[in-house]
C-alpha cells in the first residue's frame, strides 16, 4: 500500500483516483485548496482501459490546469465525425474540435495515458503521498447537529481508523460506495440490453487519420472506430473500436455475471458478417486486437440531490452516462473544475448547494438524450429505406432529415463553439487562490458575477462512445 502522509484528517478527502478524482485534486490545488487526500481501492494503479474522447469543454479545463502540452503529445486531435452505412455509404459528416470553430481541440486518447498524466501531476503538485492506494471506502457518517464544525468520518477497508475531513467528495465511479451510503436502497446499475465489445488494435490508419466513424445503422449492431495515436514508424496507429450489439433487455433486465471477461475476436466478428467499408477493414482491425473485453451499457437514474451535508458526488458516481455520447470523462472534468471554483468563492455549504443546482440539471438533460441513443433512431430509418446500401444519401433521406441528425448530436453535445468560446474561465485568480489556501474554503472577495452564477452553458461532446 502506498504510504500515507500520517494524517487521517485532511480537509478534503476524495474517493477514487480515476479521471474525475485526480482532476478534482488538481483543480482544488489550483484554487488554493491543497489539504487534499485521494483514496483509491486498487492496490496498484495500472495502465488499463481503452480509448476515450475529451470534448473541447474538457480540453479547455485541462489546458487551463497546465496540461495542454501533455495532452497534445499523447492524443489525436479529432477533426471529423462520420456516420456510414454498413456497406460504406456516407450518411452524415461534420467537423469536430478546432475544425468546428472551438478554441480548443477535441482529443481521442488512451484512458491510461491520460490517467498517467493526471496521477503524475497530482503527486508532483500536491506531494508524493497525496494519493493513497489499497484503501476502499466503505461508507461515511456525520453529525448533522454540529452546524459549526461539521466533520465527516469516512471508513475505509484495511485502515486502522476512519478518515475525518471537512468535505468528502465521492468520485468513485458507477459502483460508488459513497453514493451507496448516501442512497442505500438504490440498487445496482440499469442495463439497457446493449452489449459493448471493445478493443485496441495496431492497424493501418483510415481516411485522414483524425476521423471518428460510426458504421452500421440497423437496430441490432453498430461499430465505432477512431485512432488514439498518430501513425508510428511502421505506418500503423492504435485504433480504438467498439461493437455494440443489442440482446433484448430493458430497465428490468439484469446483465450476465461474467462481464469484463476477455473473449477472442472471433466472438465479435460474426456480428459484422457481410459488412464492407471501402476505407476500413473492420474485420482485420478487430482480428488484430490482442484482447477484447465485453461490457454492458449501463447507467443509473438521476438523483434528487448529489449532496448530503458535507458529502458530495462527482463524475460517474453522480451521473453515469451511456458512452454513446462520449461524455463520461468530459463531464467529470467539468464537474471538478466547477466544484473547485465554487469552493474557492463560497463557504462549503453554499458551494455545494450551488454546484448541485448547476451541474445536476445539466447532466440530467444529457442522461435523457443519451438514453434515447440519439441519433440512432434516424440512422435506423436509413437501414429500413436502403437495406442494401446507397450511392447518395439524399436519394434516401431528404435534407431536412439529414439536418435532424445534426440536431440530435447537439442534444448530446451541449453548447456550440460560440457558447464555449465566450464562457468565462473557471480558473481561480492567484490572489484568490492564495487567500483560500490560508483560510476556510471560501474567498474573502468573490467576484460580483462569477462564471458559476451566470446562466451556465452545457459542455460540449460529440456523438459516439467514450
Amino acid at each position: 500500500m502506498t504510504p500515507h502522509s500520517g494524517k487521517n484528517s485532511p480537509r478534503i478527502l476524495i474517493a477514487g483516483a480515476g479521471i474525475g478524482g485526480l482532476t478534482t485534486a488538481l483543480s482544488l490545488h489550483a484554487a488554493g485548496l491543497d489539504d487534499v487526500v485521494v483514496v483509491e481501492s486498487c492496490p496498484r494503479l495500472r495502465a488499463v482501459g481503452a480509448g476515450i474522447n475529451l470534448q473541447p469543454a474538457a480540453v479547455r479545463e485541462l489546458t487551463e490546469l497546465g496540461l495542454g502540452e501533455d495532452l497534445a503529445a499523447r492524443a489525436v486531435a479529432t477533426a471529423r465525425l462520420e456516420y456510414h452505412h454498413r456497406y460504406g455509404g456516407l450518411i452524415w459528416s461534420e467537423p469536430r474540435g478546432r475544425a468546428a470553430g472551438y478554441h480548443w481541440p477535441q482529443y481521442s486518447v488512451h484512458r491510461a495515458r491520460l490517467q498517467e498524466v493526471l496521477l503524475r501531476e497530482v503527486r508532483r503538485r500536491l506531494g508524493p503521498h497525496a494519493v493513497v492506494t489499497g484503501r476502499r471506502l466503505t461508507g461515511y457518517e456525520q453529525d448533522p447537529a454540529d452546524r459549526t464544525r461539521r466533520r465527516v468520518r469516512a471508513y475505509a477497508a484495511g485502515g486502522p481508523a476512519p478518515y475525518t475531513c471537512d468535505l468528502l467528495i465521492g468520485a468513485d465511479g458507477i459502483n460508488s460506495a459513497v453514493r451507496a451510503a448516501m442512497y442505500p436502497h438504490e440498487g445496482p446499475p440499469i442495463w439497457n440490453g446493449v452489449c459493448m465489445w471493445r478493443g485496441l488494435s495496431h492497424a493501418p490508419p483510415f481516411l485522414d487519420g483524425r476521423t471518428m466513424v460510426i458504421v452500421g445503422c440497423n437496430s441490432r449492431v453498430k461499430a465505432v472506430v477512431y485512432p488514439v495515436s498518430p501513425p508510428d514508424a511502421s505506418g500503423r496507429s492504435t485504433l480504438n473500436w467498439v461493437v455494440e450489439t443489442r440482446h433484448g433487455g430493458g430497465p428490468a433486465t439484469v446483465p450476465p455475471a461474467d462481464w469484463d471477461a476477455a473473449v477472442p475476436p472471433g466472438v465479435v466478428l460474426p456480428h459484422l458478417a457481410g459488412w464492407r467499408v471501402p476505407f476500413l477493414d473492420l474485420h482485420a482491425t478487430i482480428a488484430a486486437a490482442p484482447r477484447v473485453l465485453r461490457y454492458p451499457m449501463i447507467d443509473r437514474d438521476p438523483l434528487p440531490s448529489w449532496v448530503d451535508g458535507r458529502v458530495v458526488l462527482l463524475g460517474d458516481a453522480a451521473h453515469p452516462l451511456y458512452p454513446t455520447g462520449s461524455n463520461g470523462a468530459s463531464q467529470a472534468i467539468v464537474d471538478a473544475r466547477v466544484l473547485a471554483y465554487l469552493l474557492a468563492h463560497h463557504d462549503v455549504d453554499e458551494a455545494l448547494a450551488r454546484y448541485d443546482a448547476m451541474r445536476r440539471p445539466e447532466t440530467t438533460t444529457l442522461l435523457a438524450a443519451h438514453r434515447r441513443l440519439e441519433p440512432d433512431p434516424l440512422l435506423h430509418q436509413v437501414e429500413m429505406l436502403a437495406p442494401d446500401g446507397f450511392s447518395d444519401i439524399r436519394e434516401v433521406l431528404p435534407d431536412h432529415k439529414l439536418a435532424d441528425i445534426r440536431s440530435c448530436t447537439r442534444k448530446v453535445t451541449g453548447v456550440d463553439a460560440a457558447g464555449l468560446n465566450a464562457r468565462s474561465s473557471w480558473s481561480v485568480p492567484a490572489r484568490t487562490a492564495s487567500a483560500c489556501a490560508s483560510s476556510t474554503p471560501a474567498a474573502p472577495s468573490a467576484p460580483s458575477t462569477p462564471p458559476a452564477l451566470a446562466p451556465p452553458a452545457a459542455p460540449s461532446a460529440p456523438s459516439g462512445p467514450d
